[in-house]
């Protein structure tokens, strides 16, 4: 009945959003109805989950990612929201609205007013008061009537026996439980979150008495928990005693992890709980078993991952464990260790991503993703300076090397704003602003940060000096400066073989100069450098780097007419982006290995290359990174496929390529070309 209401509802107003109480099942019954109406929007429907999310500016960010927008411009993320959704039928499910409620009323504004075809569904405790906005009310599962036995058909009884046959197996609802069992639903006000806490309890108490048990402390455990009841309807009561009692039913160092693992955003692993919540009331060696309970009693949520295992918490389970963590004194204390345990994880990730743990360093913090932007937002609103340029200067890696490079950016600029000393981590910051200034073609801020970074080194810094270099070259070529490009990065190609430590700033001196070359039609002049580049991420077993040089090697051996080791070095290059998801350079590389189709004279390849490589940009938003010499690459091969075909079957392979899922596009361009390729024998 709900669910069709709301399918109905979708279809009836641009912005539906599902208010009701915590608990009663709003995220849900979103998910359940966005499954349902997904075969009505061509554009998909996307969930976009916001309650790990404390910093409103961010929430244009947290729909991009959702959407798999990597866009790496300079241009506002709504602004490009409004683009790629522009002329799409697309579902948005906005999961957990309260705690940012104004932000998302804007967001959500700004989006419908710019896209016609853009509908919303979005859930919270409170409206978002837009206009055009159709409000409806979740309501808790219905209960047997006063005085009524349970006959069948009922949901909050049936949840129940559900969940009760889950945590002890051959339960069944005989029939002298019932009185006992609608009690209880009644008691709970039909929540289903209240329900399911019951429910875990059944391992250690029968039926009867647990209904007895919350009876008896319906009234007494009303008040005792950190969520707030002002402004709530009245069943809210019901929930908090709920979750209140089953608190109360938690042994002590099981409530006191409870409370201590609030501070994590998101999923989080034992390894985390282990660092930042342990202490002498709660040995590390404890940790484990602790975990395993709250998660047998549904106050956690275990999730099995191919990294290892995570837990989980429910916002509403959260907000009481945050309450207690403040009642006690100690939310400071705690949220202070997950900085430090996130800033420590990051310091160790930036120091092993140049190597052979790559890809594992890809995997772990893109899944930390939620505790780090929480512990950025920590350092920040304490305004304290030095541990939020720490952090951040710490992190350019992630973001640079994971595809985030505008949410790098705007921590960035945020935690050099608050001002710190100069030394070693505000050069690290300073640097990894530049970095990502390149990525995003800012030669202007690029060699802002270059300057920045020079004059808050310590004298003699070497590395310092490293990072000022990478960036004037990096600045000078995204000018078309060449003579500057290489001038500025001569010093660091010289010391390529020098025993410091491997550093990004070396490889993107590399990399700059190889560019250059190809863009002087020096080829071999660049191959060699290639070479040179490719064997120092071979010995460190570097890869992201090493696939930037593969694709560059691929535009040198193309240049040259070599379209065999062409596709050899993009198809190499393509392996490893795909498995960074490196968007950017996954486009690059489908655009070069169309370039090397049109060259073989396989035109229908070529275009369906050409189509799939364009999906791709219209998620990234800088098609070729708007280097001139790669735009003009693809026009002429564009041109020339559709001499070829002509309009008509040139538009059929096109749209084939570009209407296919991205994946399945990738497996397409990583096809084995077969031997009859100009120049085939040469490599």
């Amino acid at each position: 009945m709900e669910l069709e209401q709301v399918r109905r509802s979708c279809r009836r107003s641009r912005l539906v959003t599902l208010t009701g109480v915590g608990g009663v099942g709003k995220s849900r019954l979103a998910l359940r109805a966005a499954a349902e109406l997904r075969p009505e929007f061509g554009g998909g429907a996307w969930f976009v989950e916001l309650s790990p999310l404390d910093d409103g500016s961010l929430l244009p960010h947290a729909i991009a990612e959702a959407l798999r927008l990597t866009d790496q411009t300079t241009r506002p993320m709504i602004e490009v929201l409004a683009e790629h959704l522009s002329g799409r039928e697309v579902l948005l499910v906005l999961d957990t609205c309260e705690h940012l409620v104004a932000d998302c009323a804007e967001t959500v504004e700004i989006l419908l007013n710019s896209v016609p075809d853009l509908r919303v569904l979005t859930t919270s405790r409170r409206p978002l008061d837009v206009p055009g906005e159709l409000v409806v009310v979740v309501d808790p599962l219905p209960i047997p009537p006063e005085g009524a036995t349970w006959t069948g058909g009922h949901d909050a009884v049936s949840l129940l026996a559900v969940r009760a046959a889950e945590t002890v197996p051959g339960f069944e609802l005989a029939d002298h439980d019932q009185e006992a069992v609608v009690r209880l639903c009644r008691r709970l006000e039909g929540i289903p979150l209240a329900i399911e806490l019951a429910a875990a309890r059944l391992r250690e108490l029968p039926i009867e008495r647990l209904a007895d048990r919350l009876d008896d402390r319906f009234a007494t455990l009303g008040d005792e928990s950190g969520l707030a009841a002002d402004a709530d309807p009245p069943w809210h009561q019901a929930l908090r005693t709920a979750v209140g009692w089953s608190h109360e039913l938690c042994e002590p160092a099981e409530r006191l992890l409870w409370a201590r693992v609030s501070v994590f955003a998101g999923d989080f692993d034992a390894e985390a709980v282990r660092k930042v919540c342990s202490d002498e009331r709660l040995p590390e060696s404890d940790i484990g078993l602790l975990l395993d309970a709250l998660a047998d009693e549904s106050i956690l949520t275990w999730l099995p991952t191919g990294a290892g295992e995570r837990y989980r918490m429910l916002d509403t389970l959260r907000e009481y464990g945050a309450g207690w963590l403040r009642g006690l004194g100690e939310e400071e204390r705690f949220r202070q260790r997950h900085f430090e345990h996130y800033l420590a994880l990051a310091a160790r990730g930036a120091a092993g991503w140049v190597g052979p743990g790559q890809t594992a360093w890809y995997d772990r913090m893109v899944g930390e993703h939620d505790n780090l932007r929480a512990a950025m937002e920590f350092a920040l609103n304490r305004r304290d300076g030095a541990a939020a340029v720490e952090l951040a200067g710490s992190l350019g890696f992630f973001w640079y090397g994971c595809g985030y490079a505008k949410e790098g950016r705007h921590f960035l600029g945020q935690a050099l704003a608050l001002g710190a000393k100069p030394g070693r981590p505000m050069v690290q910051a300073l640097w990894s602003d530049g970095l990502l200034a390149a990525t995003q073609g800012d030669a202007d801020d690029t060699e802002a940060r270059a300057d920045d970074c020079a004059a808050a080194a310590d004298p003699g810094d070497a590395y310092a000096e490293m990072c000022v270099q990478a960036l004037r070259a990096s600045a000078g070529l995204i000018r078309g400066d060449l003579l500057r490009a290489m001038a500025q990065s001569e010093s660091l190609y010289l010391a390529r073989w020098s025993d410091e430590p491997l550093t990004l700033a070396k490889l993107l001196a590399l990399m700059v100069r190889a560019v250059s070359h190809i863009a002087e039609a020096q080829v071999d002049d660049a191959i060699a450098v290639l070479d040179d580049l490719r064997a120092l991420c071979d010995q460190r077993g570097e890869q992201s780097m090493r696939s930037h040089g593969d694709l560059l090697r691929g535009q040198a051996e193309l240049a040259a007419g070599r379209v065999a080791a062409a596709v050899v070095y993009g198809q190499e290059a393509l392996r490893t982006k795909q498995r960074l998801h490196d968007s950017f350079g996954i486009g690059l590389t489908v655009d070069l290995l169309a370039q090397a189709a049109g060259a073989a004279g396989r035109a229908v390849r070529a275009a369906r290359l050409l189509g799939l490589a364009e999906r791709i940009w219209s998620t990234n938003g800088r098609a070729q990174a708007d280097v001139p010499t790669w735009v003009a690459a693809r026009k002429a091969c564009e041109r020339q496929s559709r001499e070829t075909l002509g309009d008509n079957a040139y538009h059929v392979a096109f749209q084939t390529g570009f209407d296919s899922d991205i994946d399945a596009g990738i497996a397409f361009a990583l096809e084995p070309e077969g031997e009859d390729l100009p120049n085939g024998g040469l490599l």
